[in-house]
């Protein structure tokens, strides 16, 4: 491990193990931030090393502007994970970062990087060369948006009617949902990496099959994995989701 490698902007809660033999990237949802993987850490072995990404626009990072589409953002991130990618390391991303996570592995091995991903961990996302079945939302009119994100039932009702935070939140969310609603999956060869997708039984927007499409973009192993819940399921099924990805991780320690 590099012995200057320091925590930045970009990697927060993020804690040197020294008995790790991988780092996670954990990439958030729409709306999402860091936070989402704080407390992963503990609930994980000493041979797994968290490092969750903080985008810009979000948290400790709310008054920088936020990515609108993905390839400016996947071309940023190379940049500045590449001094954390000197050891072996896997990618872990919900909703939104699934896609990122996908594409990033895609752009790292465009750009000939010598260490490729050990797995690839995508939740809460259907495989991207299924077109998205709903019309773009990024660019309604507020009360339209509004109720659009309130459909959604991930934004709590309190924030929806609450007109401060709702001018917090309203381009930071606009953002990420043109960051994914303007993607354009574009084919390439199979990644070689494992690959584990995770979906929620009761997700009304990501079916199973939707799920078990992700098959297609690995020519190495694939999982699915489902857990009781709806598109959020991530929280509250924390240590279902975190058994399911040690067990997924084991083999690579063996």
């Amino acid at each position: 491990m590099t012995n200057t490698l320091e925590a930045g902007p970009w990697v927060q809660y993020w804690q040197r193990r020294p008995r790790a033999c991988i780092r996670l990237f954990c990439f958030p949802y729409a709306g999402g931030g860091a936070s989402i993987y704080r407390n992963w850490s503990k609930n994980l072995p000493a041979q797994i090393e968290v490092c969750p990404v903080q985008l810009p626009g979000r948290e400790n990072r709310l008054l920088e502007a936020p990515f609108a589409h993905l390839s400016a953002l996947v071309e940023t991130l190379i940049a500045v994970l590449q001094p954390y990618l000197d050891m072996p390391y896997a990618f872990f991303g919900h909703s939104m970062g699934a896609l990122i996570s996908f594409e990033l592995a895609r752009a790292l091995r465009r750009r000939g990087c010598t260490l490729s991903p050990a797995h690839l961990f995508v939740s809460g996302h259907r495989a991207p060369h299924i077109a998205d079945p709903d019309p773009p939302s990024y660019a309604l009119p507020t009360p339209e948006f509004i109720e659009e994100l309130r459909g959604l039932d991930g934004t709590p009702e309190a924030v929806l009617q609450n007109d401060e935070l709702l001018h917090l939140l309203l381009p930071l969310l606009r953002a990420d949902f043109s960051l994914c609603e303007t993607y354009r999956y574009y084919q390439e060869k199979p990644l070689r990496c494992p690959v584990t997708a995770f979906g929620g039984l009761q997700d009304k927007s990501v079916s199973r099959e939707m799920i078990g499409s992700w098959r297609e973009q690995t020519c190495g192993q694939f999982k699915v994995r489902f857990f009781a819940g709806d598109h959020f399921f991530l929280e509250k099924e924390q240590v279902a989701v975190l058994t399911a990805l040690i067990q997924d991780l084991f083999a690579f320690f063996t």
